[in-house]
């Protein structure tokens, strides 16, 4: 297991370095030019217009710009914003960070308090009332963009009815609209996944094995049925948690949300490549830590997994 673990730490950082470049190149291509968001509409020389960019690098062929940043990265420093003149880009990407973390914590942890239950249960009633029911609310929270879902609850609940505040993170009270429709789409999809998991262990042998040998129903089922099906569940957790980028930049935009999504949306608008560049590799790196532990979760759910 150790050697494994090792071995799947290499890899994450051939990932990251494969990344690395392939964030610069792209941001280097990218039209615009940060030098002129900074300059703007002033009037400027060319002798500053040099100095600009023998300060940022700018005039250094993108190789040599490539190395340097790297070698910043690799002694800890992501370097300053472009934009954001002076303002470091380590302390911007943990103080979104933490509002980012914070929302899809609080998400997650309400996502599987539900969804787990209401799926196991599902699954156990099939074809009863409320496995029709608890489907059809699953596939309405699939289909449906929570960028709208989003938009109807400020038109609902804070123009409306004046109950919650329809942007930023001032309050507890602001939490609950971005939780709710991160919630939403969370608790559907997994929803629908541990009622396809759970059917398919209560027709195994050993549920079989286990209902003859004279165990309590609800022994079989938290013992052997829910314990199998949590395999594919762990799976598409740790999938949706290393991509929690995409799954929150629309609701931090549409709730005006300080966190990551938000944070990389606009430097991405303002060619801030700094900021693009540290958040990119910062979620890579995510990606790279959760599907190791997503692995040795299957080690400790599986003994299977741990013998090979």
């Amino acid at each position: 297991m150790f050697a494994y673990l090792i071995q799947r730490l290499l890899q994450g950082v051939v990932v990251i370095f494969i990344v690395s470049i392939l964030t610069f190149a792209i941001m280097q291509a990218a039209p615009g030019s940060p030098r002129a968001l900074m300059v703007g509409e002033a009037y400027v020389t060319e002798e500053q217009l040099a100095a600009i960019d023998r300060k940022w690098g700018f005039d250094q062929p993108w190789y040599v710009q490539y190395f340097t940043w790297a070698g910043n990265l690799v002694s800890g420093d992501l370097g300053t914003s472009v934009i954001r003149t002076g303002e470091p880009v380590s302390s911007m990407i943990l103080n979104a960070a933490s509002f980012t973390l914070r929302l899809n914590a609080l998400s997650f942890v309400i996502s599987l308090l539900i969804a787990v239950p209401l799926g196991v249960f599902a699954a156990l009633k099939r074809y009863t009332w409320f496995d029709y029911g608890s489907m059809i609310f699953s596939t309405i929270g699939v289909t449906i963009p929570n960028y709208w879902i989003g938009l109807m609850g400020i038109v609902i609940f804070s123009v409306q009815l004046g109950w919650l505040p329809p942007y930023g993170a001032d309050s507890w009270k602001g939490y609950i609209l971005p939780v709710v429709i991160l919630s939403i789409d969370e608790i559907a999809a997994l929803a629908r996944l541990t009622r396809g998991a759970t059917i398919e262990a209560l027709s195994q042998d050993y549920v079989t094995t286990a209902r003859a040998k004279g165990l309590r129903d609800h022994v079989v089922t938290i013992q052997h049925v829910v314990r199998n099906s949590l395999l594919p569940i762990v799976t598409v957790i740790g999938f949706r948690i290393a991509f929690i980028l995409s799954g929150t930049i629309v609701v931090e935009t549409v709730f005006a949300w300080p966190g990551l999504g938000r944070l990389f949306y606009d430097s991405i608008v303002r060619l801030d490549y700094q900021v693009v560049q540290a958040i990119i590799l910062f979620l890579t790196a995510l990606i790279v830590l959760v599907n190791i532990i997503t692995d040795l979760t299957y080690a400790f759910i599986d003994p299977r997994v741990r013998i090979r």
